[in-house]
């Protein structure tokens, strides 16, 4: 059996998804092209917490991206230069880059108040070839831990690319609905017949390693792909081309909305082919959107009850479910029938 529909719906499953998942896990938020001169800031969103990580002299720095007078922002979501420090756009008080308070602006005396008392909530940083990730639990594992899979079976195939295109997508479905999607290519011959020009369908096989399930199907002569994907535990991507390879990321946006951002690191001698890659990558992107907002009005219909996956295609979803169930401190649900 799978996971029970109201996992997919709802308000509270996306509470307790940005609590007990979301916000315990590394996220990725950019790359260090992004971060090369002092001041320069990625700001976004990590399981609905809004976050901010800059560079100073002593490397990259992460906070939540909250002043700690009345829950002012620091700076907009998105990317950036705030200079020599952070100015809260609300009522003005300064951060070092470090995040202590610099100036509580125009606050006037106030008994007891110590400015040392009131630095910006710190969060963990780390990178990963040039990938930067944020972690809002301060306990977490280090990110190497859960990248070492990956760095054993991928040692040559992500050459050091800078950052090439950015891209965002917007799809009508919960964003678990979404990753099961990604995790298995039981759906490939249906749903992206194209895809059989590229590599051998039948040929499509998943392999799960710590934090990571790993797919492969070989390449054929003349593909954009490269065959390889890996998908890292809880909403995150690597799809390798040709030329270069893109992370994908999957945000919760709201509990039936989701948000993939698309990060292109390609060869800049290869621009031909990477409109050829986008004009793939598009394709393949709105077939998936059509069927995951289908599925998602179908879950919330009231009809489907929870089925049995695939021993031969969906190892993926079943290890994918497990996790969540264990995260909300829920039963496992069974794994994929034989």
């Amino acid at each position: 059996m799978m996971l029970p529909v109201e996992f997919y719906r709802g308000d509270e499953a996306l509470k307790a998804d940005r609590a007990r998942i979301l916000r315990r896990t590394w996220q990725f938020v950019g790359h260090v092209s992004m971060l090369q001169a002092k001041g320069d800031y990625i700001a976004d969103v990590v399981g609905g917490a809004p976050v901010v990580v800059v560079r100073d002299d002593d490397g990259l720095k992460a906070f939540h991206n909250v002043c700690r007078h009345r829950a002012g922002g620091l700076v907009a979501d998105g990317a950036g230069n705030c200079g020599e420090q952070f100015v809260c756009r609300y009522h003005g008080w300064r951060y070092r880059l470090d995040g202590r308070l610099r100036s509580a602006t125009d606050f006037g005396p106030a008994e007891g108040f110590d400015p040392r008392n009131f630095s910006l909530y710190p969060i963990r940083v780390d990178t990963w070839r040039g990938m930067v990730f944020v972690n809002l639990d301060m306990a977490a594992a280090p990110l190497a831990d859960m990248m070492a899979p990956l760095d054993r079976r991928w040692a040559a195939d992500l050459p050091e690319y800078g950052l090439t295109e950015q891209r965002t997508h917007h799809i009508a479905c919960n964003w678990k609905t979404y990753v099961e999607n990604y995790l298995e290519g039981y759906h490939l011959p249906m749903v992206h017949p194209e895809f059989d020009d590229d590599i051998v369908v039948s040929d499509y096989s998943v392999e799960i390693e710590g934090d990571l399930c790993f797919h492969a199907a070989p390449a054929r002569d003349g593909s954009v792909n490269a065959g390889l994907w890996a998908w890292m535990w809880p909403n995150l991507a690597i799809n390798t081309y040709r030329h270069g390879y893109m992370v994908e990321r999957m945000t919760a946006t709201g509990p039936e909305s989701t948000r993939l951002d698309y990060f292109y690191f390609f060869d800049p001698s290869k621009m031909v082919e990477l409109a050829e890659m986008f004009v793939v990558s598009d394709r393949v992107t709105a077939q998936d959107k059509d069927i995951c907002e289908m599925v998602q009005r179908n879950l919330d219909a009231g009809v489907y009850r929870p089925g049995v996956l695939s021993p031969k295609h969906e190892a993926g979803i079943a290890w994918f479910q497990a996790r969540v169930a264990a995260s909300h401190d829920g039963p496992t649900p069974l794994a994929a029938v034989s």
